[in-house]
């Protein structure tokens, strides 16, 4: 399965999620993620859906792209603290589209994947997708992978929000997620305490975040 077809995947999901009547009774409540409600980690979850057809208004181009791993090195909020300007900023945004009300912000989610996905279809892997919230550019295999990874940990933060079961996602989808946070955890904690936090629990390290 492509990259596109994983976050296909994973963005249908996660309209289901926003979604869920459960959701919407406590969006105004606190959610698992500090200082964002409910609501506001829906609308953080409903934006990676969003900027995907932000990024589908641009024209179709090739060029110079930042590597994945090298996004990853330079985007801000990787180990920056809660009252950081760009956690602020995140939280702010996801409040803004949270002041929407639930059905609203389920229904553009829906009405926004439903839309995407034939152009998507059409449109270079290669492609440049510039993120203005960055100042530099992925390929859109890549953008679309960063969304991917964003939709599927942001679907599990809502479910342990609002108490009900996290989606199961296909191996086709997960797979991907799964690497790419597997690179981020060696880049960050080393292969040696990976390793062993996968296969020897007598040494395995006391945490392997990967972001």
């Amino acid at each position: 399965m492509s990259v596109l077809d994983a976050y296909l995947g994973a963005a249908g999901q996660a309209v289901a999620v926003l979604g869920n009547p459960e959701v919407g009774a406590a969006w105004e409540k606190p959610s698992a993620l500090a200082e964002m409600t409910v609501g506001g980690l829906a609308g953080h979850l409903a934006w990676q859906i969003f900027s995907v057809s932000a990024a589908l208004e641009q024209p179709g181009s090739t060029g110079a792209t930042v590597p994945l791993l090298e996004h990853y090195a330079r985007v801000a909020w990787i180990n920056a603290p809660l009252d950081a300007e760009i956690n602020i900023g995140i939280r702010v945004s996801g409040e803004e589209i949270a002041s929407e009300g639930a059905r609203s912000v389920h229904e553009r989610a829906r009405r926004a994947f439903d839309e995407q996905q034939v152009p998507l279809a059409g449109r270079a892997p290669d492609q440049v997708v510039l993120l203005p919230w960055t100042g530099w550019a992925l390929s859109l295999n890549d953008f679309l992978l960063t969304r991917t990874m964003e939709l599927t940990v942001h679907a599990d933060d809502l479910a342990v929000s609002v108490g009900f079961a996290s989606p199961e996602f296909p191996d086709a989808v997960f797979d991907p997620v799964l690497i790419l946070l597997a690179r981020l955890a060696v880049r960050r904690h080393g292969q040696s305490a990976l390793l062993r936090a996968l296969a020897r629990a007598e040494r395995a390290p006391k945490a392997i975040n990967a972001i």
